[in-house]
């Protein structure tokens, strides 16, 4: 799978060992930044990852800074991007399963090295269910999406 991965300056450290660990895992990253801990704008690493999905360069994207909320509001302003603050595993493949969750945001100084793993591995290995009431909830969130944007 395409993952495409992109953090702020308070990702930047928890960024560079989940490169490792997915690529460990047989995965293909799309690194989008940032590269040092020097202060950046998380919207613009947001922006970013939700392009390449949006394009279609990448199945999933996952993106970081220090408490994973700030990038979670500003993925979730584009349109097909499903992004959710993980901290626990259930939520990883739940959103997954239930929500289709596209992006997984991950706040650096919230959760340790250990712990991002697995939320990361489980995320990557969930599926959606297609289940039909999810479907027909994920129709009703693309209507609100459609409602909002502007032609």
């Amino acid at each position: 799978m395409n993952i495409a991965i992109g953090a702020d300056h308070g990702g930047f450290q928890l960024k560079l060992i989940l490169l490792e660990y997915i690529t460990k895992l047989g995965h293909s990253i799309l690194d989008l930044g940032t590269n040092s801990s020097e202060p950046v704008d998380y919207p613009d690493y947001a922006r970013a990852v939700a392009n390449v999905l949006i394009d279609g360069r990448a199945e999933r994207g996952i993106l970081l800074c220090g408490s994973g909320v700030g990038a979670c509001i500003a993925a979730n302003k584009f349109p097909g991007i499903r992004a959710a603050i993980c901290h626990d595993t259930f939520s990883a493949h739940q959103g997954v399963e239930d929500d289709d969750m596209n992006v997984l945001c991950l706040g650096a100084r919230v959760v340790g090295p250990e712990l991002a793993k697995d939320i990361v591995h489980t995320f990557l290995h969930a599926k959606f269910s297609g289940a039909e009431r999810h479907v027909r909830r994920l129709g009703k969130v693309e209507k609100i999406e459609k409602e909002y944007m502007k032609e």
